[in-house]
Order: structure tokens, then C-alpha cells, then sequence
């Protein structure tokens, strides 16, 4: 395969700790050389204008799966090692990484779970969760955020919806961070066999889960979507198995890493911060740009099943796209002043939860929940402040903290 787009911008370096410290400056570099550029360590065309990702998610000669139209021969690609298989079997059956009309069938019935309604009726639960949360952290005059309030909010929500029994929850986000780790760049060897021990013991751990639901079903989403399956409308236990993964990696990874990401950055701006505490109505504009100024899906792929054209660069079928959030959010073309924070900006169509047919179906409840715990924790901990200068993870796909030291 050619390519015929320029080679991307040396700044472009997504294993350099300095570029995942802070990588808008080199995103905006990006931009300014162009709208389409080779990665050649990745083989990708990178993506950095918010008008092209945005079209490019919308755009169907794209998609997050081949192999509905294409053998991976045909598309001029290899198959995965077949040591890797548990991984691909769990992540391939999902509906993120399907296309219609698999996706269309799956997505049909896990957005019932996740109507306006549905998660409005949700709203006491989480608002009384995350204060709990917040009221511990307190008592305990500070501590992580990460783990005392970032990461159990989402976790009990999401592991509740689908009925995952209290004491099983502990081992879902370990389990997640294994499968996530795939998601980076040209992944090494120890991630990959990580993710391929998660995947193996989630999948058994969910194909005994289902079985326990479908002799004694519940009010929850895995006997939802077991009757929906006795019902005739073909989700096989795979599709199950793997949609339920993919709800508790996608339903908590977001949102914790958007609640570290945003409190760091608060932390970072004290005027900014201050006037959310003197107005709390300014929480919902504030939670949207908190997911705006650091994004924590960074980059998102998708491959070409027919040949597209982009500002004069032919993108061949059977090439790989990284379409990238983080510098779409920072455009200056759609975003005045991209890299100031403005908890007051109400024009703010931040791509933080995709677009398309593959747009974040639990979008309604992250909000909710970065609501609920911002909430709180500007309402119990008004003297809350950074106790240790955070340390970013080495992800660059995933943008997250290794924690969030804080004190009253």
C-alpha cells in the first residue's frame, strides 16, 4: 500500500512521555501541516480537523469492523495471532466493533437500558452514591479521588444496571484496564497477553453470570437481553457475553478518566474553579467543557472499505484511520481560544462521545454521573485542593491519571 499523504510531524510522537504530559501543542502543529498525514510506526492516516472527524465518524465507507465485507486476505491484511483469539472473539462480537446489521440489532436492545428515562430514573441512585462517596473522602480528610470517588461511582452504576453481584464488582476494573490496554498504539507483548487472561476470565466469569440469570431472572440488563434472546430477536451469548463487556469497560473508563482528568485541570485553574464554587448552575456547561480541554478518548480508528478522498489525498480501501479527538476538541475553526478552559462556554460541540451510528450510547448517564459527583463534592469539600502534582499514565488512546491526591 502507498500512501500518498505527507509523512506526519516528527511532534507526532504518542510513546514520548513529554507528548502524553500535554500533546495540544503538537496537535495543533498537526493541524496547521494539513487535514490528512502517514503515520508510518502505526501505518495509519491521521485525522486532526474537527470538520473531517467529524464527517469521517458519519461517513459509511468507513467502519470499526472489515470482516462483514472483507476477508482480512481481501482487505490486505493479517489475521490476529490465534494466541490473541480470546481477546478478538470478545472485543469482535460487541456492537462497537460491529456493523449493521449486527450492530443495528445489538444496539436496538441495549438502548432501552439507557433511554432518557431510564436513566433520569437513575438520577436519586447516583446522586446518593456519589455523596456517600464524597462524604468518606471527607471524613478521611482527603485522599485519592481517583480511587475513593472516580473510579466506585461508575463501576456500582454500571455493574447495578446489568446486576453484577456487590461482591464480584472489585474484580471488574482490573479486568477492563487488561482489555483497554489493547486499545493502545502498537500494543507490546506483555499487554497483549494481559488482555487475553481478562478476556478469558471475564467471559467465563459472565457465561456463569448469564446462566444463574436465566434460571432465576431479575430486574436488571442481563435478563433483559436473555428474554430478549428467548424472544427470537437473535442475540447469540457471545453478542451477550460481549456487549456486557464492553458496557462495564466503555460505562466506567470514560468517566473516571474524565472526572481525574477534569479536577486536575480545575486544580490547574483557580479562577476557573473558584467561579464553579460561587455557581453551581455552571455544572453542566462545566462537565462538558472538562470532556472539551482534556479528552479522554484521545484517538479512535476506523478502516476504509472503499477508497475516500480527503483534501486531495486519495485514502485507499484497506487503509487504517486515526481520527483524533483530542486535536478535533482543540480546533480553533470550531473552538475560540481551544486551549483556554471556559467552564462558561455554552457553543461547545465537543466530539468527546464519537458521532454516527457508533455515538456513545451511554452518554446520558457519564453526564449524570460527572454531574453527581462534581456536585458533591463542591458541595461537601468547598476547601478541596491538590495534595501531590498528578502523574498521567502512560496512555496515550486512554488519557488518565495514575491517581489524584487531594486534601481538605
Amino acid at each position: 500500500m502507498e500512501a500518498t499523504a505527507a509523512p506526519a510531524p516528527a511532534v507526532f510522537d504518542p510513546w514520548s512521555p513529554a507528548f502524553v504530559a500535554d500533546p495540544y501543542p503538537a496537535y495543533a502543529a498537526l493541524r496547521e501541516a494539513g487535514r490528512v498525514h502517514w503515520f508510518e510506526p502505526t501505518r495509519q492516516y491521521l485525522i486532526p480537523h474537527h470538520a473531517d472527524v467529524s464527517a469521517l465518524l458519519r461517513d459509511r465507507r468507513l467502519g470499526r469492523t472489515y470482516q462483514h465485507r472483507y476477508a482480512h486476505e481481501d482487505f490486505g491484511r493479517t489475521a490476529p495471532p490465534p494466541e490473541h483469539e480470546p481477546f478478538h472473539t470478545l472485543n469482535d462480537h460487541g456492537m462497537l466493533d460491529l456493523e449493521p446489521p449486527d450492530h443495528t440489532r445489538i444496539r436496538r436492545l441495549v438502548s432501552k437500558a439507557f433511554t432518557p428515562r431510564t436513566v433520569q430514573q437513575l438520577q436519586p441512585y447516583v446522586e446518593k452514591l456519589a455523596g456517600d462517596l464524597v462524604a468518606g473522602l471527607v471524613a478521611d480528610g482527603g485522599g485519592d479521588l481517583l480511587t475513593a470517588v472516580a473510579e466506585p461511582l461508575p463501576v456500582a452504576v454500571i455493574a447495578e444496571m446489568l446486576g453484577i453481584p456487590e461482591a464480584d464488582r472489585p474484580l471488574l476494573r482490573p479486568w477492563s484496564a487488561a482489555i483497554c490496554g489493547m486499545y493502545e498504539l502498537n500494543p507490546p507483548d506483555e499487554t497483549a497477553r494481559a488482555a487475553v487472561r481478562a478476556s478469558t476470565e471475564f467471559t467465563e466469569y459472565l457465561r456463569e453470570l448469564i446462566a444463574a440469570r436465566r434460571a432465576a431472572p431479575g430486574d436488571d440488563l442481563i435478563s433483559g437481553l436473555i428474554s430478549a434472546y428467548d424472544e427470537g430477536d437473535r442475540l447469540t451469548e457471545q453478542e451477550m457475553i460481549s456487549t456486557c463487556v464492553l458496557l462495564l469497560n466503555a460505562g466506567h473508563e470514560a468517566t473516571v478518566n474524565s472526572t481525574v482528568n477534569g479536577w486536575s485541570a480545575l486544580f490547574h485553574h483557580p479562577a476557573q474553579l473558584a467561579a464553579l464554587r460561587a455557581d453551581h448552575s455552571l455544572i453542566p456547561s462545566a462537565v462538558e467543557e472538562l470532556m472539551r480541554y482534556d479528552t479522554p478518548l484521545q484517538l479512535f480508528e476506523r478502516w476504509v472499505l472503499d477508497d475516500v478522498e480527503l483534501a486531495g489525498t486519495v485514502i485507499p480501501r484497506g487503509s487504517e484511520v486515526a481520527l483524533l479527538f483530542g486535536a478535533a476538541n482543540h480546533d480553533p475553526a470550531v473552538f475560540p481560544d481551544p486551549a483556554r478552559l471556559d467552564l462558561t462556554r455554552t457553543d461547545n460541540p465537543h466530539i468527546s462521545f464519537s458521532a454516527g451510528i457508533h455515538y456513545c450510547i451511554g452518554a446520558p448517564l457519564a453526564r449524570l454521573e460527572l454531574g453527581a459527583s462534581m456536585r458533591a463534592l463542591l458541595t461537601q469539600a468547598p476547601t478541596l485542593r491538590l495534595a501531590a502534582e498528578p502523574v498521567r499514565k502512560p496512555n496515550f488512546v486512554i488519557r488518565g491519571m495514575e491517581g489524584l491526591a487531594v486534601e481538605l
